[in-house]
């Protein structure tokens, strides 16, 4: 490793490759929300995709099909993790909750609750017998997957913990943070072992090494740094993303380590030499999570677009793509107006076409007089079908005037309050052109 304690891609004189899908690769309809995380299945035949939409999906990677969809959560999907067997795996969700799902039949086999806010990520240890998991009430809690009971509870950041990762021995944790560091931990006593800082700002996402002597993370401040475990100490930053960086994963030999965030681009650095190797672009919109496949052989990045992507890492090439890229708007919805404008905070959960489909949220083609809780194939909550409402001009002001969590109780509908009785009017009149007809 380089002494250097920051390098630049830039620097390198490398260009990065512009790469598209190869000739015939797939583009499947899959979730409706941005892809919050990815998994590979130990054999590196499957992988799991977890979504803004409420739903896991799982994929065959060669075949590029989806074999199944999990949708049991009651709030985005942020995070999932495979266990060792890959019949098992694990989901983290801003329900607050962590799912323990038969692969094979689809099904829940157990709930875990006790997290005081949403689940940023998830972890299996190597054994299979404890998930991990981060969350938004500042803690990292243990969960033995065997008893499927509740473990010990982590404390010490300061802020949000975003993320977390088991050594490859099983015998240690590493968190990160919004508090801007990551905390290792002993797994037997749930005792911190040190605090790791350098990191100007939130810490993302972490990876241990294969060797569990080195570490990796990305955060707010544009960087991937790789860490010492041994004496704490930070060994380079390497410096070449344009915005914040969300994900971060390691090659199964330890020698390559990738990035992606908001600048919509995989980084792919060695980590012997520090140096950065290639760019991937493809994704149109922030990438959130990356996966090795296990052979070490192939890279995938999930991102806001609503697209899992497979990159070749020896051709360097994209082998095809897991969902339907529909992140763009529709013409129907193009930002042509002050109201246009603020449905444009919407587009991610809901269409207004015809033909446009139930995402996140239900579709709003025929929104106008159609009650609430009716639309055909969307999964509502037994309170918001018997709330009575009545879609028109009166009562879609009072949703936004109040928020959804104080006039729909029930309702899966992010925070949306609109104070402003302009704003408010402009969407109404916006609505009223684009959503058609009730039926």
């Amino acid at each position: 490793m380089p002494s250097l304690k920051r390098l630049h891609a830039a620097g390198l004189g490398l260009a990065g490759l512009l790469l598209g899908a190869a000739p015939g690769a797939a583009e499947l309809a899959g979730h409706g929300g941005f892809v919050k995380g990815v998994a590979v299945s130990p054999d590196g035949r499957r992988i799991m995709t977890a979504s803004f939409d409420y739903t896991l999906i799982l994929w065959d990677l060669a075949a590029q099909t989806r074999l199944g969809d999990f949708d049991e959560h009651e709030g985005a999907v942020n995070a999932v993790a495979f266990l060792p067997d890959g019949g098992q795996a694990v989901s983290g969700s801003d329900d607050g909750t962590l799912r323990l799902w038969d692969v094979a039949r689809g099904g829940v086999l157990h709930t875990f609750k006790g997290h005081r806010g949403k689940v940023a990520a998830v972890a299996v240890s190597p054994d299979g017998r404890l998930a991990a998991s981060a969350g938004w009430d500042r803690t990292v809690r243990l969960w033995n997957l065997e008893r499927r009971t509740a473990g010990a509870v982590l404390e010490g950041h300061d802020n949000n913990v975003n993320s977390v990762a088991f050594s490859p021995d099983g015998t240690k944790l590493l968190s990160g943070s919004y508090d801007a560091t990551l905390k290792l931990w002993r797994v037997a006593d749930g005792t911190p072992i040190r605090t790791l800082t350098g990191h100007d700002f939130g810490v993302n996402s972490v990876a241990f090494t294969p060797d569990g002597r080195r570490a990796v993370s990305v955060g707010v401040d544009e960087t991937l740094h790789v860490w010492s475990l041994e004496s704490g100490e930070e060994i380079a930053s390497l410096v070449g993303h344009e915005g914040p960086i969300f994900g971060v994963a390691v090659s199964p030999d330890g020698r390559f380590a990738a990035s992606g965030g908001l600048d919509r681009t995989v980084l792919l650095w060695n980590l012997e030499s520090g140096h950065f190797i290639r760019a991937f672009y493809g994704h149109d919109a922030p990438i959130w999570s990356l996966a090795f496949t296990p052979d070490g052989r192939r890279l995938l990045s999930a991102g806001s677009d609503e697209v899992v992507r497979v990159w070749d890492l020896e051709r360097g090439e994209e082998i095809g793509t897991s969902g339907e890229r529909r992140i763009s708007l529709p013409l129907a919805v193009l930002p042509d107006g002050p109201g246009a404008k603020l449905f444009a905070r919407c587009v991610v959960c809901h269409t207004v076409t015809p033909d446009g489909r139930n995402k996140a949220g239900p579709t709003l083609y025929g929104l106008f007089g159609r009650r609430a809780g009716s639309v055909a194939g969307y999964r509502y909550s037994e309170g918001l079908k018997q709330s009575g409402v009545v879609w028109n001009e009166k009562t879609i002001d009072a949703l936004f005037r109040e928020g959804p969590a104080a006039y729909t109780p029930g309702s899966k509908m992010p925070l949306q309050h609109m104070p402003d009785a302009r704003e408010r009017a402009e969407l109404i009149a916006y609505l009223k052109r684009v959503t058609g007809p009730a039926e």
